[in-house]
């Protein structure tokens, strides 16, 4: 089984980062393969709504950068796991990028991740991450896949990298929900 996950944070190092390396050290103690991808801080541009996708059924996007290469990633993987960092009070645009994206040509190539686990983290200064988690989740929503729970809502407050650490509740949620996916992926892969 294998995980993949995408860190969708400006920063390399920051607090998103902390938080998926967190979830992941769980799936890795489980026995769960994991991979972790930063989106960078190059601009993935979003959907252009031109339906190549739609018309080509190809599993692609016409876009040809690495978004295909992502697609691919989480097409082979057992779990999904997006990691954003709150940007006024919403997913980083290179994070929204890969969701339109990657969601246009799943949807449109009969749901390419249905089923798959999937679970966001967000990093928070302040406010605003309850808009950022329920963004990635109606990404797992709507592609039919199963989101995985934690101890509270996978959130972490830290503003300086590093500072997340310092969130007691939120390192632990972000341990729970390691646990309670590693759970789940070896419950549905039998």
């Amino acid at each position: 089984m294998k995980v993949v996950a995408f860190n969708g944070s400006a920063r390399e190092k920051g607090n998103t980062k902390m938080l998926l390396d967190t979830v992941l050290e769980q799936l890795d103690i489980a026995g769960i393969e994991t991979e972790l991808i930063w989106l960078g801080n190059k601009p993935i541009a979003g959907c252009r709504a031109c339906y190549s996708c739609l018309k080509n059924k190809d599993g692609r996007c016409s876009q040809d950068d690495v978004i295909n290469e992502y697609i691919q990633k989480m097409v082979e993987a057992h779990g999904i796991l997006l990691g954003s960092p709150t940007y006024f009070a919403d997913v980083s645009a290179n994070m929204k990028a890969l969701i339109e994206r990657c969601g246009m040509v799943a949807r449109v190539n009969g749901d390419l991740f249905r089923r798959k686990v999937g679970a966001g983290v967000v990093a928070v200064r302040r406010a605003g991450s309850y808009h950022v988690f329920s963004s990635l989740n109606a990404f797992f929503l709507i592609g039919q896949m199963i989101v995985a729970g934690s101890s509270y809502w996978n959130l972490a407050i830290g503003k300086d990298p590093g500072q997340v650490a310092d969130d007691a509740e939120g390192m632990k949620t972000m341990k729970d929900l390691g646990n309670n996916m590693a759970w789940l992926l070896r419950k549905l892969n039998r």
